[in-house]
Parts: structure tokens; sequence; C-alpha cells
């Protein structure tokens, strides 16, 4: 047994090596274990993160070409269905129809302000009296597909409305959701149309509406 006392040492130091290295597998694994789960996750978030991202750019690009066709669409302005029927009442009339598709659409209006007869607009320079002009400012809330038929329901309302500016931005504690910042200008004529000798009267409308919202 002398022959190995001289071997006792190393023995211990090894043995020693061996059980600090198994100390320490016990307590990085589990660690290393997390860091790898961490990693995963942030692999499948960045993936719903540029899948979100691609729904929005669809969103956007189809919003730009809706409002490319607006610009370029032959709609009428609105006519009053009496004579001097006021402001107010000019605004209120195509004010519910907006709300009304907004809240068809199941979009939240998260607040809302408006402006007549905005500085700048031809309307309002050359003909302040015979046209009414009012802005209408909202941020809404909703998902990317009600955005879109909203959108789509402004572009087939049968009279002429502007869309001023629209920036759509994800929610940032839920990417699912959207936070829109729109802007509309309403166009109206302050009188009744007139009809020409070729044309006859046209018959009154049901309960005093001009058309029906679209569905």
């Amino acid at each position: 047994m002398d022959k190995y006392k001289k071997y006792y040492g190393l023995m211990i130091f090894c043995a020693v090596i061996l059980a600090v290295g198994f100390v320490c597998f016990k307590l990085v694994a589990p660690q290393v274990e997390k860091l790898n789960s961490i990693k995963a996750e942030v692999a499948n978030k960045e993936t719903e993160y540029n899948g979100l991202n691609t729904k929005l750019n669809v969103v956007r690009q189809k919003i730009k070409r809706i409002k490319d066709s607006i610009s370029g669409a032959q709609k009428k302005v609105y006519y009053p269905i009496e004579s001097d029927l006021g402001n107010e009442t000019l605004f209120f009339t195509l004010y519910n129809d907006v709300i009304e598709m907004v809240h068809a659409n199941s979009v939240k209006i998260r607040s809302i302000d408006y402006k007549y007869n905005p500085e700048g607009d031809m309307f309002v320079t050359n003909g302040k009296d015979a046209y009414f002009v009012c802005d209408v400012n909202m941020e809404l809330v909703s998902n990317y597909v009600n955005l879109g038929k909203l959108i789509e329901n402004i572009y087939q309302y049968p009279y002429y409305i502007k869309i001023n500016s629209l920036e759509v931005k994800p929610y940032p504690k839920d990417k699912k959701i959207l936070i829109s910042n729109i802007s509309l200008r309403l166009y109206a004529h302050t009188a009744p149309e007139e009809p020409t000798e070729e044309a006859k009267p046209a018959a009154p409308a049901l309960n005093g509406a001009n058309t029906e919202l679209p569905q």
C-alpha cells in the first residue's frame, strides 16, 4: 500500500475536481435549459411579430390602393333634401353615416373631434356659401380585418369623402390590435339639387334618407 501513498494527493485532487464538476453541472444545467427555453420563446415571438408585420403591410397596401381609387373616383357631393338646414344639420347627417360605418365594422372610437370649413380647401376658398366642408379626426381601435372593411365601406359610400390622412400602428401590448388615426373630410351642398329641364324630380327617399348605407 505504501507504494500508492505518493498517488493519494493526486487521487484526492481528482476526486475534488470531479465533485466540483458535478456540482457545477447540477447548477449550470438548469440555467442552460432555461436559456434555451428563453431563446426558443424569443424565436417564436419574432416569428409571430414577422407574421403580424406582414399582415400590417398588406392592410397598408390595401388602404393605399383604396385611397388611390377614392382620389380618382367621380362621386357626387351630398345634397340636402331641404333648404336652409344649417351647418349643424348638414354635419350630423354625414357624421352619423360615418359613425354607423365605424360601428357596423366593430371598430371602436378612442377619440374624435371635428372642424368646420378647414383652411386651404378649394371648396371653402371658392364656394363657401355653396358648400359645407368639415374635417372629422378619429383615433380608432380595431383588428386588421375590420379596419380593412371600414375603409372599403368608406370607398363604397355613394357621396364624396376625402381621406386626408391615415396612420396605422400596432398596439404595443398586443400586436394583433391596431391603433389608427384617420382624418376624413366631409362635403355637402348647402342647398338641394335643382332638377334639370330634361330630368324629372326624383321621388323622395324613404324616411328622408338619400341612400342606404353600405352593408
